[in-house]
């Protein structure tokens, strides 16, 4: 099976994106050819059905794709995946499958751009925190409307819809999800963008939006209960795996290459015994963070959640990608932090994984709780009364004395 999936991984190597990645992250824009390389490979409707305009891959051939799209350029791969994988996958799976056609049907042509719009100034995956809110425009039937910002949302500053995370004010009485996804028109008035310079995945257009009584269709706004929503989120969890995989990957290949290439003291870098020792650590690695990834993509197309799996996937795959490009960067001496070499670049896109989508310790307290361990709730405690620790000893001021006094 290696073999096999080896052998798949290199049809989908994109290279003309490949060829301009170093450029692409210089200039932070993605090229109108990387955009027409993607929707031309079809890569844009392997992760959906054909009665929306997928095409219906199975589980091995998204995962190569997205592996290969990301080896090419890690921050096109971001934007493009975002959009037509997590973005697509919420509208559909939590839409009308009809109604909603009219966003699918473009978003997997490559005719429109999604960002999914979670994340606000105040925290990052803490929704108890978020504000941006929904409410009715007037008398059932007129649409609603939106106000709030979000904030740190990949496709934001060029995105031709927001699929958006909000709080639903709702009629007294109403018993219905406090939250709902909002699929909003970012093409109209109420609505300002702005960028954030960010310093890995330069190409993927990164930054906020601003929604003053936005107008949002009917139809558009989806009720959806809170503990749902991580259901759909996992989706954003799974290509962050295999960016991480692909940027992984990349480097170990450019430190083997060099590794080969590069003579110190006499002999190539490849026979120190500390180099191959990096070298096969980081192999090891790369392979077991890539069969997680494939076993969860092979669940989740054919139906199953793997909820918890892919959690672990994202930790363990992106925390993976630092260590594997901190590595090569001791590879490669002063070249690996050299601006606008390869390993510099991908370097800092590896630590941009660790904490996109769900931050690594948040998601590890999501594993423990699918253990049986129980939440991870605050509950106030003192430790110090117990042990007498609280009590100052003799002679000392500002805390209470064994004996009752302060002396």
């Amino acid at each position: 099976m290696n073999g096999d999936h080896r052998a798949t991984r290199a049809t989908w190597g994109f290279p003309g994106i490949a060829a301009r990645a170093a450029q692409t992250d210089a200039t932070g824009r993605i090229p109108s050819s990387n955009w027409k390389d993607i929707v031309d490979s079809g890569y844009l409707r392997l992760f959906h059905e054909p009665g929306i305009g997928g095409s219906g891959a199975d589980g091995p051939t998204q995962a190569a794709a997205m592996e290969g799209l990301a080896r090419a350029c890690p921050g096109t791969f971001w934007a493009a995946t975002v959009s037509a994988l997590l973005c697509a996958k919420l509208i559909s799976t939590y839409g009308d499958a009809r109604e909603h056609e009219r966003l699918l049907r473009p978003l997997l042509s490559g005719e429109l751009l999604a960002a999914f719009a979670v994340v606000e100034k105040s925290a990052g995956s803490d929704a108890s925190t978020f504000r941006t809110t929904v409410r009715r425009a007037g008398p059932p039937g007129s649409g609603y409307v939106i106000s709030g910002e979000k904030a740190r949302i990949t496709n934001a500053p060029v995105a031709d819809i927001a699929v958006t995370l909000a709080r639903l004010e709702k009629a007294p009485g109403d018993e219905g999800p406090d939250w709902c996804l909002a699929f909003v028109d970012l093409r109209q008035p109420g609505v300002h963008r702005y960028d954030i310079p960010h310093m890995g995945l330069r190409a993927m257009p990164w930054g906020g939006v601003v929604f003053q009584d936005t107008h949002i269709a009917e139809a558009d706004v989806v009720p959806v209960p809170f503990e749902e929503l991580a259901e759909g989120m996992a989706w954003g969890w799974l290509l962050i795996s295999f960016a991480a995989v692909a940027i992984a990957e990349s480097a170990l290949s450019a430190s083997a290459r060099h590794a080969g290439e590069r003579v110190s003291f006499g002999r190539p870098l490849a026979h120190m015994e500390g180099v191959q020792a990096q070298l096969a650590e980081s192999r090891a690695q790369i392979d077991a963070a890539r069969l997680l990834a494939l076993r969860a993509t092979c669940e989740r197309a054919e139906g199953r959640s793997a909820r918890d799996l892919i959690a672990m996937v994202k930790i363990y795959a992106a925390e993976m990608a630092v260590e594997v490009t901190a590595r090569a960067v001791q590879i490669h001496g002063a070249f690996g932090v050299t601006t606008g070499h390869e390993i510099e670049r991908l370097y800092r896109d590896a630590q941009m994984n660790v904490i996109g989508g769900f931050a690594s310790n948040r998601l590890r307290e999501q594993v423990a709780e699918g253990m049986g361990v129980g939440p991870a709730v605050y509950h106030e405690f003192d430790w110090l009364t117990a042990t007498g620790l609280g009590v100052a000893p003799a002679g000392v001021q500002g805390l209470p004395h064994p004996a009752g006094n302060t002396a």
